[in-house]
């Protein structure tokens, strides 16, 4: 699948904390934009060094003779860290054509709690809205305000019917977006707005040429998740007793996705939450 263009990839650091092996979905996308064709990818990452790390390993999988990769210290919480991003992105590469935002957070720290609504963390509820809820938009906002200042190109020079294009924006949801899960209150009330979001973005972009849309998976094996695995016991049992495919989601198949949302093929796709969740959710009452 060819993916023109220059990507801003946000989360796309390796967490080194965890298992040096395990990929987020940010990471993932990068690896997957590499290999199919990006001319050169942006990675933006609260750590940094996580993200030169996914630097150096996508240069070595890029097809693009001519790619380039940058990291770059992003916090999503801070409005400035984001205009800092977004205007090193078009410095570097002159356009953002695509900007893929997997901003998830489940456990900021070990001992992060999980309990019913009448004794949720309050301190943990803010938290977790200003990295997923807060961080989407900041990031959608700043990132469609640039996209819109550029020229209009052809989705696809062949196929002119499919029309004109300033950019695509992928933000990360999750099948929580749709259903509810009992004692993750934080989680679901994020994912929800995150789910909000792209659609009024959408909409709003709708006659800029910018298509936004996010991908919606269950649980997916990454470091994050590994993490909430380790600080709730019982968890990982949890997770996978609800997924009728019998196991979770894996980062490259949530990349794979990702791929297809900002690529020509995906071309009269706009404001979609694409659910993942290998058969989660078919028996829930919505």
């Amino acid at each position: 699948m060819e993916i023109p263009g220059y990507a801003l990839v946000t989360g796309g650091g390796q967490l080194t904390t965890v298992d040096p092996t395990a990929s987020g979905i940010g990471k993932a996308s990068c690896h997957a934009f590499a290999r199919e064709g990006s001319g050169g990818i942006l990675v933006a990452d609260i750590n940094l060094k996580g993200a030169q790390e996914t630097v150096d390993a996508i240069r070595s999988v890029a097809t693009h003779a001519g790619f380039r990769a940058e990291a770059i210290h992003l916090d999503v919480s801070s409005e400035d860290s984001v205009k800092a991003a977004v205007s090193r992105m078009k410095s570097l590469f002159g356009l953002l054509s695509i900007l893929i935002v997997p901003i998830d957070q489940i456990v900021k720290v070990p001992g992060a709690t999980f309990d019913p609504i009448a004794s949720a963390s309050f301190s943990d509820f803010k938290r977790l809205l200003e990295i997923n809820v807060h961080g989407t938009f900041l990031v959608t906002s700043l990132v469609s305000a640039a996209m819109k200042t550029q020229d209009r190109k052809p989705v696809h020079p062949q196929q002119p019917a499919r029309g004109t294009t300033r950019g695509a924006i992928v933000n990360l949801a999750s099948v929580s977006s749709y259903i509810s899960v009992p004692s993750m209150v934080q989680y679901t009330t994020s994912k929800h707005a995150v789910l909000g979001i792209t659609r009024t973005a959408a909409y709003d972009h709708v006659a800029d040429g910018i298509r936004v849309n996010c991908v919606c998976p269950s649980w997916t094996d990454t470091p994050m998740v590994q993490t909430a695995m380790e600080v709730v016991p019982g968890l990982e049992r949890l997770m996978v007793s609800g997924i009728p495919m019998g196991r979770l989601c894996t980062p490259e198949e949530v990349a794979d996705t990702v791929l297809y949302l900002c690529s020509p093929r995906s071309s009269f796709t706009t404001g979609t939450g694409v659910i993942m969740d290998g058969g989660m959710s078919l028996g829930a009452q919505t």
